[in-house]
């Protein structure tokens, strides 16, 4: 899965482009081919004409047009193509903010460097984007947004005294809506559930943007299911559902919640139109075979080719989900286990511990989770499912492999 594994949805400010969306979800595309005829429609994108995305879009490239070397025009525009990826999940976005900022030849304002930072968590460039990040910050202090991403990657790879710090220093900034969903988060990945609930309550109650209360709504429904409270889950899901905005991520969390409590259909009618992303087009290919519908094979082909372009690609960034799609759909366990274990060298959420216990589960290889069982141990971590899969993987006989 691209990106930092989802943590940061606030629209903290309007200074670029009025979002601030995490990274999620990523189109794949089959082999190359020369189309036989010049009129083929290649691809849509997901912006289209009449959007008011499409608007900003175009006011962006002529404010770019005009002044190519301005710091500013060109972050914003880099920034606004990276949300659009974001939020519709198509990451030819990602190549053109790429192309922009490559092509950028003046100094990097410490906009420049945050997308630049932006663009390099997507692919996992970590360390290259906590540098941008801090040079941001050392430009710009108060750059909250900034700290922000420090504390999501903090909490990705684990690093909850780094998430702790980027926390106060949002804090100082003023950020306080943003510093409550990272001290939540942060409480909630170290097994203070209750803490960590209250703690995005009460950025909720002070959150007045739309695209603030959907990521401190998505994040209460992940914390209240993994305390068990299903329908309290329920409920935050669809009331950021009504706040109407694109979000792949919010399509993803509500559609696994769906299927955990065994309701497919629901997510079939959820992601009929959403098969250009791939993590909701696997949700939807496991909607389908829950249902034992005829079309799972279809989807099944699609996701086929869209790994087989990644791996082509040298991508990297997909190897929870390419795990899920191995495990689930393909029942190719040893290779669902190995993509799992990769996955977790790199990421270490609660979804990315999930998806390593299921493999090394259907496996019988406890050993080949011992670092999700480090990790419990060491964050005191609690939730479902992952504890009642704690308790399958101490079943097993500690000599297997």
């Amino acid at each position: 899965m691209p990106g930092l594994g989802l943590w940061l949805k606030a629209r903290l400010t309007r200074g670029l482009t009025g979002v601030a969306l995490c990274c999620l979800a990523s189109v794949g595309w089959s082999a190359p081919r020369t189309p036989s005829d010049t009129g083929e429609v290649l691809e849509r994108l997901a912006v289209k004409a009449g959007d008011p995305d499409a608007s900003r879009l175009k006011q962006y490239q002529q404010a770019v047009n005009r002044a190519p070397k301005d710091a500013l025009a060109v972050a914003a525009l880099a920034r606004l193509y990276f949300d659009l990826a974001m939020a519709h999940g198509d990451p030819r976005y990602v190549g053109y903010a790429d192309a922009l900022i490559n092509g950028y030849t003046g100094q990097l304002s410490a906009e420049l460097l945050f997308v630049r930072s932006l663009l390099r968590q997507y692919r996992h460039g970590f360390e290259d984007a906590k540098l941008d990040l801090r040079a941001a910050l050392a430009a710009q202090p108060d750059f909250a947004e900034a700290h922000g991403w420090l504390a999501a990657i903090a909490l990705v790879q684990a690093d909850y005294a780094g998430a702790g710090q980027a926390c106060t220093a949002l804090g100082a900034a003023g950020a306080l809506t943003l510093q409550a969903g990272c001290v939540g988060l942060t409480l909630a990945y170290t097994g203070q559930l209750a803490q960590g609930y209250q703690a995005l309550e009460k950025g909720l109650a002070r959150a007045d943007d739309p695209g603030n209360r959907l990521w401190l709504l998505t994040r209460l429904a992940e914390v209240a299911a993994w305390q068990g409270r299903a329908a309290l889950a329920e409920s935050h899901y669809k009331s950021a559902l009504r706040l109407g905005l694109t979000d792949a991520y919010l399509l993803a969390a509500w559609s696994d919640f769906l299927l955990d409590q065994q309701r497919p259909k629901e997510v079939v009618a959820l992601l009929a139109d959403k098969e250009a992303s791939d993590p909701l087009l696997l949700r939807l290919a496991l909607a389908h075979q829950q249902t034992g519908s005829p079309k799972a094979p279809a989807l099944v082909k699609m996701l086929d080719e869209r790994f087989a372009a990644t791996r082509l690609r040298g991508d990297t960034t997909h190897r929870a989900e390419e795990a899920r799609y191995a495990l689930q759909l393909r029942r190719d366990i040893g290779s669902a286990l190995a993509l799992a274990q990769a996955n977790y060298e790199v990421q270490r959420e609660p979804r990315d511990a999930r998806i390593l216990l299921e493999a090394a589960l259907a496996a019988g290889q406890r050993a080949s989770a011992q670092k999700v069982e480090t990790w419990v141990k060491s964050s005191g971590f609690q939730g479902a499912p992952l504890s009642q899969q704690l308790t399958q993987l101490a079943a097993l006989p500690k000599g297997s492999p």
